[in-house]
């Protein structure tokens, strides 16, 4: 399949260029994309009929695997047919540059305006980004996710080149756990209009289950984001990157277009729903700013919403109060549903690589991590199991699992069938270790942020600084 697709791509990219491509052609040229980028992204054309068909058969492919690539279909008359006819083409490729589907724009008015390749065993749309190939060529740090292949394409040659696009469908957790994978900061740019911001509504919803740090790009002026950087220019572009707002940001400019806070019922409504929203905020700090800016920015009176906010965080501490009280079994349970998504996505990255049943392999994570550590509770007790055998030298895996029990082995069923089939085993191993460490580091870092909002001594006072000073040194390291 994955030579099937090679051939293709390489087929319809020479394609482009010959006279036959005439329309193709002057589309690209009035797209403004250089010869470069067409190259970088393998952009071609397809011909008509059954041109692709013939040249894979030239290659000596055989019409089942042609089949079932997807890239051709077979009519009533028995007669194979390609199944991209005069389109513009766009190769998808896995994280690892291998071509796995294809894209295709119509160059007149027909419908449909888009065909993607149907999913089979070599593609999944929601498990995939188009452009994150590309991308992981450059430093990571954020990651733009914006609606379609051409502004991907676009703004990567105008030098924004940390940009990817969904596949023609909602944003998934899969796509979600490859975003949070590869990059540190996820800024949202969808169009603006109503199909774009209900994207970007999923779209976080999704990233914030997965603790992803998440920004909005704001955009006026233009429809997209390739419109808006042919318009305006990559560094107005990048001024919106670095300008991008908060969720909580953005949260509130919906609400206020929502409503009309000339009226009063829904102004009391506007700085309630604001209430609420800052006071999920955990860190003390990070909420005075939001009511500083928010009450700036609104024109609402600071000690209204921080009026509101104490009173809806002492009903909550109140309630938790009268939580504490319940049984153990109970309050466990609770702990166990507060598991943040990314941490047990993490715990299932280590499990996944130790039922490789690699003992160098357990040795390096046995250092790092212990078993113990685990906070899902199912994770923990077959990171034990495996720990436990493995230390006897024990690593045959279907021996360990047939020990398991049911739903200890249907656990580990999903996390196998979730395995991204890691090539750098090594490198797997450093980024969830190194992930683990960060995530030790940054909530160490929110005990110290909550003891100084307490009252203590200036000796303990001085202590925690120190130690939270050292610790932000830490975590600026391993960026």
């Amino acid at each position: 399949m994955y030579q099937v697709n090679t051939f293709t791509a390489d087929f319809y990219h020479k394609n482009l260029y010959t006279p036959n491509a005439k329309i193709a052609q002057e589309y690209v040229k009035k797209r403004k994309l250089t010869n470069d980028t067409l190259k970088a992204f393998q952009i071609g054309f397809s011909g008509k009929f059954d041109e692709l068909y013939k040249a894979l058969k030239e290659q000596g492919f055989g019409d089942t695997e042609i089949l079932e690539s997807g890239l051709v279909n077979k009519n009533e008359k028995e007669q194979f047919i390609d199944r991209y006819r005069n389109r513009l083409m766009f190769p998808i490729c896995d994280v690892r540059g291998r071509v796995i589907a294809f894209g295709g724009r119509v160059l007149d008015d027909s419908k449909p305006k888009y065909i993607n390749s149907p999913e089979n065993i070599v593609y999944s749309k929601g498990r995939n980004l188009f452009g994150l190939n590309v991308a992981k060529k450059v430093d990571l740090k954020k990651l733009l996710i914006v609606e379609g292949y051409m502004d991907v394409i676009s703004l990567h040659q105008r030098g924004i080149k940390n940009v990817v696009a969904p596949l023609g469908t909602a944003l998934t957790e899969q796509q979600g756990f490859l975003l949070r994978k590869n990059a540190e900061q996820i800024i949202l740019s969808f169009d603006a209009d109503e199909a774009g911001l209900n994207a970007k509504i999923r779209a976080i919803d999704i990233l914030q289950n997965m603790g992803c740090d998440m920004r909005i790009l704001q955009m006026e002026g233009a429809k997209d984001p390739d419109e808006y950087i042919i318009k305006y220019g990559n560094a107005r572009f990048q001024n919106l990157i670095e300008k991008a707002i908060s969720v909580l940001e953005f949260k509130v400019k919906l609400l206020r277009n929502s409503l009309n806070v000339d009226n009063v019922n829904d102004k009391i409504k506007f700085l309630n729903e604001i209430a609420k929203l800052i006071a999920k905020v955990q860190n003390t700090m990070e909420r005075e700013v939001y009511i500083e800016k928010i009450a700036q920015e609104y024109q609402i009176s600071k000690e209204a919403i921080y009026a509101e906010v104490n009173k809806l965080l002492y009903s909550s501490s109140q309630g938790q109060k009268a939580l504490e009280k319940k049984k153990a079994v109970v309050h466990k349970s609770i702990e166990k549903q507060q598991i943040l998504p990314n941490i047990k996505k993490r715990e299932n990255m280590i499990l996944s690589i130790l039922l490789k049943g690699d003992l160098n392999l357990y040795e390096i994570i046995k250092q790092n991590i212990n078993a113990d550590e685990f906070q899902d509770e199912q994770n923990r007790q077959i990171a034990k199991k495996l720990y436990e055998e493995f230390e006897k030298g024990n690593s045959n895996i279907n021996g360990i699992l047939d020990n398991l029990n049911e739903e200890e082995q249907s656990h580990i069923t999903a996390i196998m069938a979730d395995d991204d089939n890691i090539q750098d085993m090594e490198k797997a191993i450093d980024d969830v270790i190194h992930g683990y460490q960060r995530e030790k580091l940054n909530a160490r870092k929110m005990q110290i942020l909550e003891a100084l909002d307490k009252e203590i001594s200036q000796e303990e006072k001085k202590q925690l600084e120190k130690e939270l000073s050292e610790l932000v040194i830490q975590l600026a390291k391993m960026k």
